[in-house]
């Protein structure tokens, strides 16, 4: 089982148990679900699905989501709301996993170009939790420069990954574009070419990387589409990745045949068969935040519909004019419903990526 190659088996894990359960992930053909969470709510929805399921989950906070976790009400213009949000984020969560019994890898989404000044503060408290604590304060960061020419895009990752190795901290990094549009990032008119990774590209990100760090993982583009389109609009091609393991393994003379830590983006929509297909590639993880979203929304939608006239005022309701509503109204019953059908979702996406019972 997936825990005992940990050291750390319940909780937020750190540094070589991050690497050791992608490993393992890899060797058993599993991937787990990187959900993005935006409060404590989605956290705890998030978390209960993978215990009742007995897996490893990734909870990850993107920009935007970081900045919620802060409350709307805090101004961002230098990213200090994503800031506090994400580090806030990461002591709630660091405080209520282990009450769950399951390993957690404590992640941080997209990051632009734009936006390093985000993931440059939240470096400065790894760096922090660090000194106190000997280890960082999130498993791991992304750094998206896809946007950006391959040279930059490769150094400046290389960049942030030393500055990350003292730590042990996993760094993921994105080569190719992901089209469609995810938390105000928007690449829905994107030239299709720039959806396709080539393998020669993955060598030398991996080169470049493995001479900084052994801790990084790689979402290369095979295709992939931020949100859920209708089918047909999205073209997959996962064996792509088979392509870029063959291709490392032969150049670098290695006996592994997965010698990549790869990432799904854009996974909300796809057909089992095309999760299992990458799965089997060595892809570790995969990001669903679409899909996720819609089903937190189903179970608050239809609560609120069934009880309409029971939360339409505090008094009075179909039952009698003096009737009292609070415990329809209560924020704790119906965001609860949403907690509910957001779980189900989870448990269908740790099913689908064969990650159900790998802690048992």
């Amino acid at each position: 089982m997936a825990q005992s190659v940990l050291s750390r088996k319940t909780g937020v894990i750190v540094g070589d148990d991050v690497r050791a359960l992608f490993k393992y992930a890899q060797e058993k053909k599993f991937a787990i679900p990187a959900i993005n969470v935006t409060s404590s709510s989605t956290v705890v929805a998030s978390l209960e699905a993978a215990r009742d399921a007995k897996s490893p989950i990734i909870l990850q906070l993107s920009n935007g989501g970081a900045a919620y976790f802060a409350g709307k009400g805090v101004p961002n213009k230098n990213q200090e709301a994503s800031i506090a949000g994400a580090i806030a984020a990461a002591h709630y969560i660091r405080g209520v996993a282990p009450a769950y019994g399951i390993p957690v890898v404590l992640h941080t989404d997209h990051c632009a170009k734009k936006l390093l000044p985000w993931y440059d503060g939240m470096m400065d408290a790894d760096e922090a939790y660090f000194k106190v604590h000997g280890e960082p304060l999130f498993s791991s960061h992304m750094i998206d420069l896809s946007e950006e020419e391959v040279d930059y895009n490769i150094q400046t990752t290389a960049a942030y990954l030393k500055r990350a190795a003292p730590m042990k901290q996993w760094v993921e990094m994105e080569i190719g574009i992901t089209g469609g549009e995810e938390d105000g990032v928007d690449n829905e008119s994107v030239d299709n070419n720039s959806l396709y990774t080539q393998p020669e590209d993955i060598h030398n990100i991996y080169k470049a990387l493995m001479a900084v760090s052994p801790y990084f993982s790689i979402a290369a583009g095979f295709g992939n589409v931020h949100g859920v389109y209708k089918p047909g609009n999205v073209k997959l091609r996962p064996e792509l990745l088979l392509k870029h393991q063959q291709y490392v393994q032969e150049k670098e003379g290695l006996k592994d045949e997965k010698p990549v830590a790869l990432v799904f983006h854009g996974g909300s929509g796809s057909s089992k068969k095309e999760y299992l297909d990458a799965i089997s590639y060595g892809v570790v993880k995969v990001n669903v935040d679409t899909d996720m979203q819609f089903a937190y929304t189903e179970g608050i939608r239809d609560y609120m519909i069934k009880n309409k006239d029971y939360v339409s005022s505090q008094v009075g309701n179909p039952e009698g004019a003096d009737k009292p509503n609070k415990k329809f109204y209560d924020p704790r019953v119906w965001v609860r419903e949403g907690e509910k059908t957001m779980t189900k979702r989870v448990a269908e996406a740790l099913a689908d990526f064969n990650c159900v019972n790998q802690l048992s």
